[in-house]
């Protein structure tokens, strides 16, 4: 797969999302522009599942700008609550985007509930498309085991972090420095594995002189 365009619209609103991705396909040499810099709307995610609101997002911000576009959708999936909040992670308190409201109910749903049973994992699917109407998206998903803690800690991150402790760490994903984050976090895998499939080369390697 060759890049036919310096540019590539990332579609996502997020500042987190944006941070963070940035922050890896920089590393990569690749260049990614927020669809903010281009006045396209959020999209609307009427899917049932992450690959579904992903291409939504991707194909909406593509369609508008007429650019090759990335996406990420992302959410947290508690054993003990079924896999929810899931694809509503962000709107789980009903305001999209909301952190501490979106924490707090999940506090309030996980009272009481012993460690043993507060497994749950960061799911995350990128989606490049090459054009609007691409008919062979480029998908890859990462996963990142962990636990909800019974109090939030660490100030980093966004999201869920603060209540994500990671056993490999002995700390929350929101006490991780940002480099450690991006490696291992369930975007960073998804990231990764694009780099690797849109490349066709050792994910260590420069993609193209393109990105330059």
């Amino acid at each position: 797969m060759t890049l036919m365009t310096k540019k590539i619209v990332l579609a996502t609103g997020n500042a987190g999302k944006v941070r963070e991705i940035q922050a890896v396909l920089t590393a990569y040499d690749m260049k990614v522009q927020p669809q903010s810099l281009f006045n396209v709307p959020e999209a609307v995610e009427d899917g049932l599942t992450f690959v579904e609101n992903a291409l939504i997002k991707a194909r909406h911000a593509s369609k508008l700008t007429g650019l090759p576009a990335i996406a990420d959708d992302s959410g947290i999936e508690v054993d003990f609550l079924n896999g929810q909040p899931g694809i509503y992670s962000s709107r789980y308190a009903g305001k999209n985007g909301d952190n501490a409201a979106n924490n707090k109910k999940l506090l309030t749903a996980l009272k009481d509930v012993k460690a043993s049973l507060r497994t749950a994992r960061f799911q995350c699917v990128i989606v490049y498309l090459r054009h609007e109407l691409d008919p062979t998206p480029l998908i890859c998903q990462g996963t990142w085991e962990g636990n909800i803690t019974e109090t939030a800690a660490g100030t980093l991150g966004f999201g869920y972090d603060p209540l994500f402790f990671v056993a490999e760490q002995n700390c929350t994903a929101a006490e991780l420095p940002a480099e450690l984050k991006n490696r291992i976090s369930h975007r960073g895998q998804a990231l990764k594995k694009f780099v690797t499939a849109f490349s066709g080369q050792n994910p260590t390697q420069n993609i193209s002189d393109e990105y330059k």
